[in-house]
């Protein structure tokens, strides 16, 4: 009994397992292996006259490199087929960030350290910035998502959203005691309530102009210049102030939640564009060589 709890223990911990840890870092581990190969192999032959993508050894990992670019840009057709075992999404998402770094190493041993300004150093060049942008994204799917989780205390974007609809309608029914000054400060928060945005407002999230907190700091003023006389009863008046400050505190836990989000999108506007922008140069590349060399 004790070996078959054992078993579902690890089966449980499997299940749970990252993508970067994927069957005990199997896919970094051939990487490794395959890059000390390559440059085994690098260090130890002496082509003539030199080093470079014409030689056999250039054109076996120019052939390597290529067949791998395009092997990695099928990420995106495989995540529509969610399938357990060997090569799971997790499997083969493991191999895609590990095989893909070994690029770094194969690709520059194929040129044999010889860049210029031309269609060749172009495909080496868009396949780095890929990388690069793969190196942000990894960053962020393995951070974020925690950060995401916490914030939303088990929220979600939905079930906050339809938190503040609420909190909006008993700040319409709880704001009609006050003056008319007052009322309008608080029915303009309801209004004017903002989530979201573009690209780049949902990365700073920052929000300057926000009617709720602007209604929480103008009752506020007035509590503070007249006590006793706030347009409406003291009641009614600290319980428009204490929605506005739940509105306030779960605005931004939402903004918070879509910055996160906003996060694990932005690399995607670079990594996806420059890799059809890679696809085009690599086959330039290769038309160039077979046909015009």
């Amino acid at each position: 009994m004790a070996k078959r709890g054992e078993l579902v223990d690890r089966r449980s911990g499997a299940r749970h397992e990252s993508f970067l840890r994927h069957h005990d870092y199997f896919y970094l581990k051939f990487a490794v292996v395959a890059c000390v190969a390559a440059i085994g192999i690098y260090i130890f032959t002496s082509p003539a006259p030199r080093h470079n993508g014409g030689t056999w050894y250039g054109y076996t990992l120019g052939t390597i490199s290529a067949l791998l670019i395009v092997w990695l840009t099928l990420l995106g057709l495989r995540k529509r087929a969610i399938t357990a075992g060997k090569w799971s999404l997790k499997g083969w998402t493991s191999a895609h960030v590990y095989l893909g770094l070994s690029l770094i190493v194969l690709a520059t041993l194929h040129t044999g350290f010889q860049f210029g300004w031309n269609v060749h150093t172009l495909a080496y060049v868009l396949m780095t910035i890929v990388i690069v942008s793969g190196l942000f994204g990894i960053y962020f799917y393995a951070t974020v998502p925690a950060r995401m989780s916490d914030n939303r205390a088990e929220k979600s974007t939905a079930q906050m959203v339809e938190e503040i609809a609420a909190l909006d309608n008993d700040l319409r029914e709880a704001a009609q005691p006050l003056s008319e000054a007052n009322a309008i400060v608080v029915q303009h928060a309801i209004d004017n309530t903002k989530l979201g945005g573009g690209v780049f407002a949902r990365l700073r999230n920052t929000h300057p102009s926000c009617a709720t907190q602007h209604a929480l700091d103008t009752l506020k003023a007035a509590a503070a210049r007249a006590p006793r006389v706030q347009g409406g009863g003291a009641g009614e008046f600290a319980q428009v102030t204490s929605l506005l400050e739940r509105k306030t505190v779960l605005l931004e836990r939402a903004r918070r939640h879509i910055r996160y989000r906003a996060l694990l999108e932005l690399w995607l506007y670079i990594h996806v564009p420059v890799t059809f922008a890679l696809l085009a140069a690599l086959i330039a590349h290769i038309v160039s060589v077979f046909y015009f060399w």
